[in-house]
């Protein structure tokens, strides 16, 4: 059933605005009460878009989570980039990360919750993930969850859940998800915009969306925590929990019952977008990042630009920033991957343009052409196997560099994430906040090729039309 769009003023108008005050001391005091280390398992580096002196992992080995769990903070992410996997490769990769994470909690003598981080439209390897999780946390420990939480609000994205209708924000309308671009993903589609039905769809019907328990906007509104935590009280079998929110003071008051729900005994596992793990984690708000505050070193050398998305936004973003007089574009014709002695020429004619560009003190932009690879309707795996292939070249780039730039700029999730892994080669970097609303900005780690370099990730399908071309301006004027 199609689902019509709604205006943003329409929708907002309907609810009456939130006590936020009184909500804030509420939910402070609510974690006070919640002695849990908060694993947050990032499907691609764009997860920690709301959050900021937060530590990111970029491996998920036993001595890694240990060091996770020993840290103050009350959460800790692991950047799994499971988005860019094969259905293969993210159950053995889960299946690893859940049995260590047992093992720390046990060495640490810690309880933990675990938030499986997913695309706020709804992309990756849902439900196979939590399932991985669940069955192997389940296997080798006692603990027995209870339910899912589905929570994809990130009010950042305008990415919105209201009446169980998971909505994407396209200027001054809300269009259902399951009607934009990212449904039709080659992967990852869905045809779904409700919730529940989106989550009966993608279960192959092994949970039924009229048998989902649903936490509505009203009694959020109304601040009826009582009755939303006997909801909570009521979910078993691994039930799906649908989360209705349009702000952030919604997600808090959830959590407020949510934590009451945990202190009663109540298991749960999260397949949520970047909101709740601010909620949950206690993050305080932070203003935007400056200039001053993301460029430490004096350097001549100019910054680098990598594009490797291809949704809508990018492209839009891309041909804005093609109007700045301060980058010079170097295109990486990438569909030469079919021919491999090209292809390398290819590469290697990239790599020594680039670090002409940027020892010249000029800023690059090297982007992958801009036609998608299609090799027919029956060969996804194929596509994906050779979307790696691209993307590691991509990550050489980085890696072959010779110079240090004055800054890195990844746009698109799968390659920020392959360029902070393996190009950059971080294990563990910190997150400094955002440079523009949704888009994090890690501060790398000593071990990294560029110590202590401003890495921004810059989501494919984030920001506005102009951010792109502004973040680069407001990085390259001296």
């Amino acid at each position: 059933m199609k689902t019509n769009n709604r205006s943003v003023e329409e929708v907002f108008s309907r609810f009456p605005s939130p006590d936020t005050n009184l909500i804030h001391k509420m939910i402070n005091q609510e974690l006070q009460h919640f002695n849990r280390k908060i694993i947050v398992l990032d499907d691609d580096p764009t997860g920690v878009q709301t959050v900021h002196g937060i530590s990111v992992y970029t491996d998920w080995s036993v001595d890694s989570i240990d060091r996770g769990f020993q840290e103050d903070n009350s959460m800790f992410f692991i950047l799994t980039n499971s988005r860019g996997f094969t259905a293969a490769e993210t159950t053995k990769a889960h299946q690893e990360i859940a049995a260590n994470i047992v093992e720390a909690a046990q060495r640490n003598n810690c309880e933990f919750t675990i938030i499986s981080r997913g695309d706020s439209t709804l992309r990756g390897h849902y439900p196979l993930e939590t399932e991985v999780l669940k069955d192997t946390v389940e296997a080798k420990s006692n603990i027995r969850f209870d339910g899912e939480i589905l929570l994809p609000f990130f009010k950042e994205g305008g990415r919105f859940t209201i009446d169980n209708v998971h909505y994407v924000q396209y200027n001054t309308e809300l269009v259902p998800a399951g009607e934009t671009e990212f449904a039709k993903d080659r992967t990852f589609g869905y045809t779904k915009s409700h919730l529940g039905e989106w989550a009966e769809e993608k279960s192959n019907g092994q949970y039924k969306a009229d048998q989902m328990t649903y936490i509505s906007l009203e009694s959020l509104r109304a601040m009826d925590i009582d009755l939303i935590e006997q909801q909570l009280l009521n979910v078993e079998n691994f039930n799906k929990v649908i989360v209705n929110a349009v702000d952030y003071s919604d997600v808090q008051v959830f959590t407020i019952a949510l934590i009451r729900a945990f202190n009663k005994g109540k298991h749960f596992m999260f397949r949520s977008a970047a909101a709740l793990t601010k909620v949950m984690g206690g993050v305080s708000n932070k203003s935007l990042l400056t200039r001053e505050e993301m460029m430490s070193d004096n350097t001549n050398h100019g910054g680098l630009v990598i594009i490797g998305s291809h949704v809508k936004k990018t492209t839009e973003q891309f041909e804005e920033l093609k109007k700045s007089s301060v980058v010079e574009f170097v295109e990486f014709n990438v569909h030469l991957v079919l021919e491999p002695d090209q292809f390398d020429n290819e590469l290697n004619r990239v790599v020594e343009t680039t670090n002409k560009l940027i020892l010249e003190g000029k800023n690059v932009a090297v982007y992958t052409k801009r036609e998608r690879l299609d090799l027919g309707e029956d060969r996804k795996e194929d596509e994906l196997k050779l979307s790696v292939k691209i993307s590691d070249a991509v990550t050489s780039i980085v890696k072959r560099l010779e110079v240090r730039p004055a800054y890195i700029i990844a746009k698109g999730g799968i390659t920020s994430s392959d360029i902070g892994t393996n190009g950059l080669e971080v294990k563990r970097a910190t997150v400094a906040g955002q440079i523009r609303p949704g888009i994090p900005v890690w501060t790398t780690g000593d071990e990294s090729k560029f110590p202590g370099i401003s890495y921004v990730i810059f989501p494919g399908n984030v920001g506005t039309i102009t951010d792109l071309r502004e973040v680069v301006e407001m990085l390259s004027t001296k």
